[in-house]
């Protein structure tokens, strides 16, 4: 099984989404002790923003790429390749300014490729990457979940199952940890259920796998 472990959060040891994600990659690991796990920090190793050079080979141009078109179609490849190879990806996705950061969105736009996540069809679009369960570990410092006004800012969690979805996964799980800017006690509280939370789901989905077996 091959695993991708993503962080996106700029604060490092700060993170409480890298937190979460390597609690999450440790847990999966001691449950599915074959699991290979490959890393990327869209930090450390942010693609650049999606550019007309990035776009050219996806309008079907594939003659007379510019040395800047070839280098940037080489990135989204490689990030293409290692997410569709990846059985189980573990994004780290913090609440910046309503939405996600600028790095997990550059990384969304280099992999969103027709032919390869998606495909348009006379029944209108359809994922290719099915298949594959995705964790996301949503950090926030204040609370969203609990009020309708909270629900109506928040383009985090609703943004990622829903391009993730557009991709074909179905199976998108999130690990959330609200509040933690809100004093000690609220992110204590925050943290205890996320790691609840990631002992669910790593469970079910073991749960899930051993019923597969025994139903071959």
């Amino acid at each position: 099984m091959q695993l991708l472990h993503i962080d996106s959060a700029i604060t490092s040891d700060q993170s409480v989404s890298r937190q979460l994600t390597a609690q999450i990659v440790e847990a999966w690991k001691a449950s599915h002790p074959a699991t290979q796990v490959s890393y990327l920090d869209l930090v450390a190793d942010a693609p650049a923003h999606f550019t007309m050079d990035a776009m050219a080979p996806r309008t079907g141009q594939t003659d007379g790429l510019s040395e800047a078109q070839q280098r940037e179609n080489a990135v989204s490849e490689r990030l293409v390749s290692q997410f569709l190879a990846a059985d189980v990806v573990v994004i780290g996705a913090p609440f910046y300014n309503f939405a996600i950061p600028t790095q997990l969105k550059a990384w969304i736009d280099r992999i969103a490729q027709p032919g390869r996540t998606f495909q348009y069809t006379a029944n209108g679009p359809e994922g290719l990457a099915k298949g594959k369960t995705v964790i996301v570990a949503s950090s926030r410092g204040g609370v969203y979940s609990t009020s309708e006004g909270g629900r109506a800012m928040e383009h985090q969690e609703s943004y990622l199952q829903t391009v993730l979805g557009f991709f074909g996964v179905t199976d998108v799980r999130f690990v959330r940890a609200e509040g933690v800017a809100m004093g000690g006690d609220a992110k204590a509280q925050a943290l205890a259920a996320a790691a609840q939370a990631i002992e669910a789901h790593v469970k079910a989905h073991a749960a899930n796998q051993d019923r597969v077996s025994q139903a071959a």
